[in-house]
């Protein structure tokens, strides 16, 4: 069912979805984002105290399909995902929609008949205009359908940083993202290990609650990342692999002759 065929109370229920998770890039407490990637994953996580909103991986959505990351998954196919977990939970719903699919527009446009009220969309480090381009034609879908999407565009300078030196990846990575919040974005998302004075930067440089991160084994814990004044901070694939890493031990145990441990419960 597309957008335009729901009835207007869906429709009105979307933009209020749309409006509050906004709210939730600009009020004070940090936005926490736990990345789910299938409606039994979603519906464990919406359930959790302190639970927001919640946000999608495309590399776990990709790998649960048995597809690798980095738009091989059939556009149609995340969005049919990425539509199964928003119809789940009551929460508003962002996803990862990697680059756009070829046609940021169009993609946007179909994340939000499917319920979708927010999203990432990464940059690659193409040409900056035509990064700008994509952020512009994501923010128009949204005014087209009448929903004040909530675009966290990515820049990917420190994920595609090699062995550039840091000043000039800071200052590409500040520039990109002013860039994006001119056009129209919400927040501008650097994910990479950054350490905390990089962190302070890039929220000084981007602006406050303006910067949404990736939390990383040595990244700075939520608390600290809320002092500097990041708005968001979201896991990417990590849950999916926590949850695969207990599933690897138990499952290693059981084959082994072990019985089922004692913590396991049902959660769905």
């Amino acid at each position: 069912m597309t957008r335009a065929d729901k009835p207007a109370g869906d429709l009105g229920d979307l933009g209020d979805k749309a409006a509050a998770l906004r709210r939730l890039h600009t009020d004070p407490e940090l936005l926490v984002l736990v990345n789910v990637w299938d409606v039994a994953s979603a519906k464990v996580v919406a359930g959790l105290p302190g639970c927001r909103a919640v946000a999608t991986a495309s590399h776990s959505i990709a790998a649960s399909f048995g597809y690798p990351d980095g738009e091989v998954m059939p556009a149609s196919l995340m969005i049919e995902a990425v539509g199964r977990i928003a119809a789940a939970v009551s929460l508003p719903v962002t996803a990862d929609l990697e680059a756009g699919y070829g046609d940021v527009g169009e993609t946007v446009r179909k994340a939000i008949g499917v319920g979708v009220v927010g999203a990432n969309i990464e940059d690659q480090l193409r040409p900056l205009d035509e990064a700008v381009a994509g952020v512009r034609a994501a923010v128009a879908a949204g005014e087209a359908e009448g929903v004040p999407f909530v675009l966290n565009a990515r820049t990917d300078a420190y994920l595609l940083a090699r062995d550039r030196d840091p000043s000039k990846l800071l200052a590409e990575a500040i520039a990109r993202g002013r860039a994006f919040l001119d056009a129209g974005a919400d927040c501008v998302f650097v994910p990479g290990r950054l350490d905390a004075d990089t962190v302070r930067q890039l929220v000084e440089g981007i602006g406050e609650r303006k910067v949404s991160v990736l939390g990383l084994p040595g990244t700075p814990e939520p608390r600290e990342l809320a002092e500097l004044g990041v708005a968001r901070v979201s896991f990417g694939p990590w849950p999916q692999r926590v949850a695969l890493t207990s599933l690897v031990d138990v499952g290693a145990d059981l084959l082994a002759g072990a019985g089922l441990p004692g913590w396991a419960r049902s959660v769905s």
